[in-house]
């Protein structure tokens, strides 16, 4: 039983009994733990919502209102608030059935069809394949899979999908750069490596794979004929060690969709033939930039997108007075792609110095979708990396910025992945190496697991003291719930009653980081408990004298487990039984 979505059906039968006749507009009604404790445990503002809209004092629509919750059979008490809002205290029988819901349902638990028939493609890291990915990346691409995740739960159908930039002067200069490497496995001394090339230890494997197939033929070669060589097996190296990198913070994408590719097969000028067919696209001049003009601007006619028409700043350029095409024209045709398959929203997430990608990219959706497909661009903002308090600076492996498996290599993906979603997205984050690995309540990734890892203890010890029995499905399923009547204990299964709607909530703001916070303070309700056993014997999990009891407990303590676990995946950490 989820009290949130109870009370909302008991708000929309008090509203048609109180408007009787009345086409009645519900969206914005809320449902939603008081902001003080205190006050209750699920509040409301349907007497706002009647006010407003059958022209009534909302303190005396309140008054009616509060008759038909207080008849509620989960109401134990509803008060009304100034200047409309209810009030409601539970009553226990409404968390006993929260967790038989929990103990039924299992992994489950949470799961909704908030987001049923929606098709959502999230696109994620999308590094040029030039090199290692750096702790960035490692931000946006635990976030976009954590997003995935939660979107997944939300009912959704998702795919995750990585852009390979494989075209451009950057694979040039990647290509150059291993030629080097190539010509040093021969045995020459290269010397140090020229401004402009990638200078990483990373690309050694890639000449001496070159080597290795090669011999010495592509010496013989001219550039021309040599480059198209090393490009496509540095790319294809590339992309092995950026998938491998992923796959130990256990991220796979299902979708891999390359520039290249897309250039190849003539797609940027049908796109921009179609958009010139629907008025999308005319030739004008744009304005010069804003402070000092960039050496090579030129005052020139161009082939422009009417982005303004769909809330850009300026209008973009797609063809450039020679008929080449800028990089934009190639983002056009790739959300064009995209929309082609039948997404109802793209979701981008992009790092910080991509911020102004945002406008751009809503507006090419708007655009060529006729306003049916939205936008979402989550931004990630930059991580500092520390050891004790002190910066971390380079890499031992790309000589030019750490690594994301040499952070992964030193702490674990668990910690990595719970600690980069314990920070909203769009803020700077500090992560520090000796602080993710202390076993503190200062540490929340530790304190969570340790939460966990203490429940699968005390069923270990329940059936080592009173037998298997007491901890089998049979057992818990007819577990007595009316014994649990702490105060602490029914704290928990309010914490409990939350998650379902903190799910929800968390997939509608595409916010992961609402679930790293929700399990940290249900680890802390959970610890606080087990402490208050060690303080007063009778609030011990089992009781040796209290069969009964100590099933009831075990029940308790399996829903917690459960949704433990549950959050656990979705940010895609692994639960641990023991530490």
């Amino acid at each position: 039983m989820d009290p949130f979505k109870h009370y909302q059906r008991v708000c929309a039968a008090a509203a048609a009994a109180i408007a009787s006749g009345v086409d009645l507009d519900l969206t914005k009604l809320v449902v939603e733990p008081p902001r003080n404790a205190a006050h209750g445990d699920v509040a409301n503002n349907l007497p706002l919502i009647l006010a407003s809209q059958i022209k009534g004092n909302p303190l005396e629509i309140g008054k009616k209102l509060i008759e038909i919750f207080r008849n509620d059979e989960y109401t134990a008490e509803a008060t009304l608030a100034p200047p409309g809002f209810i009030n409601i205290r539970l009553k226990p029988r409404a968390y006993y059935a929260v967790l038989s819901e929990i103990l039924d349902t299992g992994s489950d638990y949470g799961v909704s069809a908030s987001g049923a028939g929606r098709k959502i493609n999230v696109e994620f890291v999308s590094a040029n394949p030039t090199g290692p990915l750096h702790v960035g990346h490692c931000r946006g691409a635990i976030f976009g899979d954590a997003l995935a995740n939660l979107l997944k739960a939300s009912g959704a159908t998702v795919t995750r999908e990585y852009y390979i930039n494989d075209a451009g002067a950057q694979i040039e200069t990647l290509a150059r750069s291993v030629y080097l490497r190539y010509r040093e496995a021969l045995g020459e001394d290269i010397g140090e490596i020229p401004p402009g090339l990638y200078p990483g230890d990373y690309l050694k494997p890639v000449g001496e794979a070159l080597r290795d197939e090669h011999g010495r033929k592509l010496l013989e070669l001219t550039d021309k004929e040599w480059l198209p060589i090393v490009s496509n097996k540095s790319i294809a190296m590339m992309m092995d060690m950026i998938r491998t990198d992923l796959a130990a913070l256990d991220i796979r994408h299902e979708v891999f969709s390359s520039e290249r590719a897309l250039l190849e097969s003539g797609a940027i000028p049908e796109t921009i033939a179609a958009m010139r067919r629907q008025g999308l696209v005319y030739q004008g001049r744009l304005p010069p930039p804003k402070g000092q003009l960039p050496e090579d601007w030129e005052d020139r006619e161009q082939t422009l997108f009417r982005a303004t028409a769909f809330g850009d700043d300026i209008d973009r350029p797609l063809q450039k007075s020679d008929g080449s095409y800028t990089y934009f024209a190639g983002d056009v045709a790739y959300a064009r792609d995209k929309i082609s398959r039948g997404f109802d929203e793209l979701i981008y997430v992009l790092g910080a110095d991509h911020s102004g990608y945002v406008k751009r990219l809503k507006a090419i959706a708007r655009a060529l979708s006729e306003n049916r497909v939205e936008v979402s661009v989550p931004i990630t903002q930059l991580v500092k990396l520390f050891r004790g308090g002190e910066p971390v600076r380079m890499s031992k492996r790309a000589g030019e910025f750490v690594t994301l498996r040499e952070v992964v290599d030193e702490v674990g993906p668990g910690v990595v992945r719970f600690m980069m979603l314990y920070r909203k997205n769009d803020a700077p984050l500090d992560f520090d190496f000796v602080r993710v690995t202390e076993q503190s309540r200062d540490n929340p990734v530790f304190y969570v697991q340790y939460a966990h890892a203490r429940i699968c203890s005390v069923f270990r010890n329940a059936v080592e003291e009173l037998g298997e029995a007491v901890a089998s499905d049979a057992s818990l399923s007819e577990a007595d719930f009316t014994l649990l009547s702490d105060d602490s204990e029914l704290d928990v299964i309010r914490r409990l009653s939350q998650y379902p709607r903190l799910l929800e909530a968390a997939a509608a703001t595409r916010e992961p980081h609402r679930i790293a916070f929700y399990l940290y303070d249900l680890a802390a309700e959970f610890h606080s408990l087990w402490n208050k056993g060690k303080e007063s014997p009778h609030l011990r999990f089992i009781l040796l004298n209290n069969t009964k009891l100590s099933i009831a407990r075990l029940a308790l303590l399996r829903a917690i487990r459960y949704v433990l676990s549950n959050g656990l995946h979705l940010l895609g950490v692994r639960p641990v039984d023991a530490m």
